[in-house]
């Protein structure tokens, strides 16, 4: 039991280390709906958060209220009003805002005061601090639709949230904003985080919610229950937000994403949808390789996308090196023509620095990821990585369980990205007809 234990301890541990490294010093905005903390997740979520400030991660935590306002204003016998996807906010619901942040505000609290001796918190010490970081100015009137004392930032206390993070603590911000005159508003929580992460010039903005992410496709029939897209580019995010229906109200995966399109195009280069429900989200997204929810990334002048017919001579550029040294086995032009849809590739500025092809075995439900290749000047950057989620994305829309890779000098990189090793008779049959046992290449596999 023991043995076994530190067996998988130990590279687990491992291969969490980058992560640590990478995001110390690094500023997450989280946005945490009102619907988590009414779903019982708050003491996880706040277990899980103590737990990467521990690592060094500063953090400014913004939480929503939506179904506890929405609670106070049926016991008061009144009913929730919105348009445009924002709340109405009369007099009533103001009061019913307030009283509802307080409580909020004062359970969070709680939450990270927990030192209670075997749990994630035991020794952990979380200041919690919160204030006057907001200013608000009135939505107005919209549609002739008067929003009362409902509001948007007007200004984000930049300085100040920096000295708080500066002192170790946590920064928690209620969606409250007041106007210099001293007047409240009642603002969205997606909005503050997303303002917040935006000023702050955050490394991420996070938002715990109650949908698991963005689905491949939403928007065709039976879409709903297409696997999570785990990463997104801007591009791509823009252009889905384009096609989906209608107003976007709270609770549709489009509101959240048009936040995370927001944040990307104002500089906060990675956004995340995760869902509360899933214990250890957080953890699962941060530290481990392939995450769990969808990730909207600013790519900038990179672009990562399916070949063309115009990319052979690029392809063939990139690649000639490795087959020389024996990296890869050779292709000729006219193999890469013929199966030029079946490449991705990844360019900077019109020039291709990575590619991977992607040969479907539909009736073993796998797929070989072959010639995956990234150009010298690019290693270490990551291009490998991207390339490899998109093409585990590609495998994942025809509906396959599996990729493989057949390889005889980077299996190292491979067996860090979640492949293990198999023997050659793996291989669906159509595969080990082909296979070069003069080259003795190793396989290995990665279950989608």
């Amino acid at each position: 039991m023991s043995s076994n234990f530190n067996f998988n301890f130990v590279p687990w541990f491992r291969s969490v280390a980058p992560y640590i490294h990478k995001f110390r010093h690094q500023t997450f905005v989280i946005g945490l709906t009102g619907e988590g903390i009414a779903a019982g997740k708050l003491h996880g979520i706040a277990q899980d958060l103590a737990l990467i400030q521990a690592m060094g991660v500063r953090i400014v935590l913004v939480h929503g209220f939506r179904p506890q306002v929405n609670e106070q204003l049926a016991a008061k016998g009144h009913v929730a009003r919105y348009a445009h996807g924002i709340r109405i906010t009369d007099s009533v619901a103001l009061d019913c805002a307030q009283e509802a942040a307080g409580q909020l505000r004062y359970e969070i609290e709680a939450a990270f005061s927990q030192g209670l001796p075997n749990t994630p918190m035991a020794g952990a010490t979380v200041r919690v601090i919160s204030g006057n970081f907001l200013t608000a100015r009135p939505v107005g009137i919209v549609d002739g639709v008067d929003f009362q004392h409902s509001g948007l930032v007007r200004k984000v206390d930049v300085a100040g949230i920096q000295r708080t993070l500066d002192m170790g603590a946590l920064v928690l911000l209620s969606p409250f904003g007041f106007s210099p005159t001293g007047e409240a508003f009642n603002l969205s929580m997606e909005e503050v985080a997303t303002s917040v992460a935006i000023e702050l010039r955050a490394d991420k903005l996070i938002f715990l919610t109650e949908v698991p992410g963005i689905r491949m496709q939403p928007d065709q029939p039976g879409g709903e229950d297409n696997p999570i897209d785990t990463e997104l580019s801007l591009a791509a995010a823009q252009a889905l937000l384009a096609r989906l229906p209608g107003a976007l109200q709270p609770a549709d995966a489009g509101f959240y994403l048009q936040h995370c399109v927001t944040a990307c195009k104002a500089g906060v280069e990675r956004s995340h949808i995760l869902p509360f429900a899933v214990d250890g989200s957080l953890l699962l997204e941060v530290y481990v390789h392939d995450g769990i929810g969808t990730m909207v990334i600013d790519e900038k002048l990179e672009a990562l996308r399916e070949a063309s017919i115009d990319d052979v001579g690029g392809i063939l550029q990139l690649i000639e090196p490795f087959e020389r040294d024996g990296t890869l086995v050779k292709r000729d032009r006219t193999e890469i023509e013929r199966d030029i849809a079946t490449y991705t590739v990844i360019e900077h500025d019109g020039v291709i620095f990575g590619c991977a092809a992607l040969y479907p075995y539909p009736e073993a439900r796998t797929a070989e990821m072959a010639a995956l290749t990234v150009s010298p000047q690019s290693q270490g950057t990551g291009d490998g990585q991207k390339l490899l989620k998109r093409v585990e994305q590609r495998a994942r829309s025809l509906g396959l369980d599996s990729i493989f890779v057949l390889t005889t000098r980077t299996r190292h990189w491979f067996l860090k990205r979640g492949f293990q090793s198999v023997d050659p008779d793996w291989l669906p049959d159509a595969r080990k007809r082909k296979y070069n046992w003069d080259r003795r290449s190793q396989v290995l596999v990665k279950k989608l």
